[in-house]
């Protein structure tokens, strides 16, 4: 059980350092949105994170 929760947090660790390193802070920022909205079960909060997601993803590349 030790080793699931592990790698659990490793991969979103990984993830979440991806989305840093590919997106920058506004990405973390909606996915940061998108995370509480769902644990929290508010459909604003995770709409305002998909929708900040969303624009990071379609914007124009660096």
């Amino acid at each position: 059980m030790a080793v699931l929760a592990l790698l659990t947090a490793l991969s979103t660790v990984g993830f979440e350092q991806f989305v840093q390193w590919r997106y920058g802070a506004t990405g973390i920022v909606g996915l940061l949105f998108l995370t509480v909205g769902i644990k929290t079960k508010s459909p604003t909060c995770s709409s305002i994170g998909a929708v900040v997601i969303a624009l990071v993803m379609t914007g124009p590349a660096i």
